[in-house]
């Protein structure tokens, strides 16, 4: 019996995934492929923390598969592609479909469409799903019938639609091939790093699995959600859901999480204000990235082209390392490195501090989130970046420039989150946490800090990086920025 490949990219689940659904519902055996096929990510192949989180997603993939009779077959197109591969998949099968789940980055929205006119000139059926997302970009407009370029009209908008309900996925009806096509071993792919940089994200996210990401769902609908609203805004709590990794690699679906909060918000109102909104963001993001496709190089707002950005290779090789000299902003990309994570309001203040006080673009920041965050996701990350650089949609007005030292002692009072990251600053008491330079100069050796020797000296002084990024913006609002 001719077979039907099921070409998995950023679904690995097996529940709440339509591909799969449709896949079984055809009535033949199925053939699980992933291909591993990072340069046709073109200008944003997968970063050593994305890899890192994807092996271990395809093994517990593998694992899931294999308890239905199942396998994952695992192909490498490196030097290739993945149509060729596919064919070959097809061929070594013996079969007549290929099926997918859609991903909306630009080039890969480029690539999947030319694989799907390849194969339906073989006259092999190629069909796709909508797995990733509420809703297709193409079904949310607004009353113009336009995209959406502002969140809330969105927001506002899909409350009034049906969300659909999590695929069923019949896995007992599930069909195996008499003879699996080649496969390569996990380990073939060379995902995990040959330098053992990893032990701090093994600390903080053990090993990432279906079941790892349903659990946390619960805790957070148990345990973290009625104090959402308050405590979602301070790095030191863990009141977040840290599901976002486990929602880019598909290991759990946007319709089961979305679902579940919405029964549990009939206890806890808070979630849906909270982060039921957050889904929409995201939602949000990824409509603008299918609609301007050209937005994670270039900023949706056009004359922004002609900002006076500044190339200070020291600076931002500072930043990255966290030696910036504002302890909120060192402390977020320290946890960035060490953990392939960042809390969402220190993001936000990191960020504002390159593109403003610093005057560095923004894309080097959406570049540096891209290689170390184990969520990494075009769509999030590009409207993260210009939102912060005032440059995309629904973006913080040029003026909003993010004090460091107000937003760490207002989101980090007692230094908790500061002192975790940035441990030379222990015995600096909480009142001078977030500005250290403020005491004396031996007051500060009595606690063990010599600042430009054992904690760096501040890059640039708040009010002068906030008065010349005050100045670059009204150059370009006049027009002279060119």
């Amino acid at each position: 019996m001719a077979c039907t490949v099921l070409w998995l990219r950023q679904d690995l689940r097996l529940e709440d995934n339509s591909v799969l659904a449709a896949a079984i519902a055809r009535g033949k055996p199925i053939v699980p492929v992933f291909i591993w096929a990072p340069q046709e990510e073109q200008k944003w192949p997968p970063g050593g923390a994305t890899k890192w989180w994807l092996h271990h997603a395809l093994a517990d993939l593998r694992d899931q598969l294999e308890a239905t009779g199942l396998k994952l077959i695992l192909r490498d197109a490196r030097g290739t592609s993945s149509l060729e591969v596919l064919l070959d998949v097809v061929d070594q099968g013996n079969a007549d479909a290929v099926y997918w789940n859609r991903r909306h980055e630009p080039f890969a929205a480029s690539r999947d469409a030319k694989v799907q006119r390849a194969l339906e000139a073989k006259g092999i059926r190629a069909e796709s799903h909508e797995s990733s997302l509420l809703f297709s970009p193409e079904a949310v407009a607004n009353k113009a019938g336009k995209p959406f370029q502002v969140f809330t009209p969105m927001w506002k908008h899909i409350q009034t639609l049906t969300v659909p309900a999590p695929k069923r996925v019949d896995l007992g009806a599930a069909k195996s091939p008499r003879a699996w096509p080649a496969s390569l071993e996990l380990a073939e792919l060379d995902l995990l790093p040959s330098v053992a940089w990893d032990s701090g994200i093994k600390q903080r996210w053990g090993t990432p699995s279906r079941d790892a990401a349903i659990k946390r769902l619960r805790k957070f609908v148990h345990h973290d959600a009625p104090s959402y609203l308050e405590r979602r805004d301070f790095p030191s709590e863990d009141a977040t859901t840290a599901l976002s990794p486990f929602l880019h690699f598909g290991q759990i679906g946007v319709r089961e999480i979305w679902h579940t909060l919405d029964k549990a918000s009939e206890e806890a109102p808070a979630i849906h204000a909270g982060v039921m909104r957050q889904i929409i963001w995201r939602e949000f993001a990824y409509h603008l990235l299918h609609h301007y496709p050209w937005t994670p190089e270039r900023p949706l707002r056009e004359h922004f082209d002609l900002f006076p950005w500044e190339e200070d290779h020291a600076a931002l090789r500072r930043w990255q390392q966290g030696e910036t000299g504002y302890p909120i902003v060192d402390a977020g990309l320290r946890q960035l490195w060490q953990s392939g994570w960042m809390h969402n309001r220190v993001r936000m203040i990191v960020g504002s501090f390159l593109v403003k006080h610093l005057l560095q673009h923004w894309i080097e920041g959406a570049r540096w989130f891209w290689d170390t965050l184990v969520d990494a996701d075009l769509a999030n990350n590009t409207l993260g970046w210009q939102w912060v650089g005032g440059c995309g949609a629904d973006a913080a007005p040029y003026f909003r420039v993010f004090n460091p030292i107000k937003q760490g002692e207002k989101f980090d009072p007692q230094g908790k989150y500061v002192t975790r990251w940035v441990p030379e600053l222990k015995n600096v008491p909480a009142k001078f946490i977030h500005q250290p330079w403020a005491l004396g100069e031996l007051e500060l050796r009595g606690m063990g800090v010599i600042l430009g020797k054992n904690y760096p000296a501040r890059l640039i002084g708040h009010t002068e990086g906030r008065t010349r990024a005050l100045e670059a913006f009204q150059s370009l609002k006049n027009g002279s920025a060119a």
